[in-house]
């Protein structure tokens, strides 16, 4: 039955910063997600050099390979990340450039679900808006709708333990994932 199938995804966390109220989102998917679904951590943005076609003609870094590989053996990617400056963050959209000079492109056909999470009020959306041109550009395949876009997260998660504690939010979060489950089995 195509709905039983095991599937595996991946988070790209967007955020460098130890206490990231995006890194509390990105770290509850695993207990969020519906039965029969996986998901693990990429590596970090910030392990990936700024992008420059002179390191690229030497070979692409290793680090790169390794997220790429990782991307390809996935069968969706979560991103989850903040917004910077009305976009997306630097070392997300470096990863992001970087993934796309690979001669296979690994989020080309690739299911992506995006998250956002900000002290504001619109949660990111700004930054979505952005990242959807990305990876347009990119040939992924993005889930519309549920959105999730957590406004005024600082009351969302605990401060001590940097967990997303908000059972609200937890739940809408667990309806997207199950609509990204559902959305990666039909492709």
């Amino acid at each position: 039955m195509p709905d039983s199938k095991p599937l595996h995804f991946v988070t790209l966390l967007g955020s460098l910063r130890h206490g990231s109220y995006n890194g509390a989102i990105a770290r509850a998917l695993p207990a969020l997600a519906p039965e029969g679904v996986s998901i693990a951590p990429l590596g970090s943005v910030g392990d990936l050099p700024i992008y420059d076609a002179d390191v690229q003609a030497g070979g692409f870094p290793a680090a790169v390979l390794a997220m790429a590989e990782t991307i390809t053996k996935a069968d969706g990617v979560i991103i989850v990340t903040p917004e910077y400056n009305y976009s997306v963050p630097g070392g997300l959209k470096n990863a992001l450039d970087w993934l796309s000079r690979l001669p296979a492109p690994p989020l080309a056909g690739k299911p992506v679900a995006i998250q956002s999470a900000s002290p504001g009020l619109v949660g990111g959306a700004r930054a979505q808006y952005h990242l959807r041109q990305i990876l347009v550009f990119l040939d992924a395949f993005v889930l519309n709708k549920p959105e999730v876009m957590v406004g005024q997260v600082i009351n969302k998660v605990d401060a001590t333990t940097l967990e997303l504690s908000d059972q609200a939010t937890r739940d809408f979060i667990a309806g997207q994932l199950k609509a990204f489950a559902a959305f990666a089995r039909r492709r």
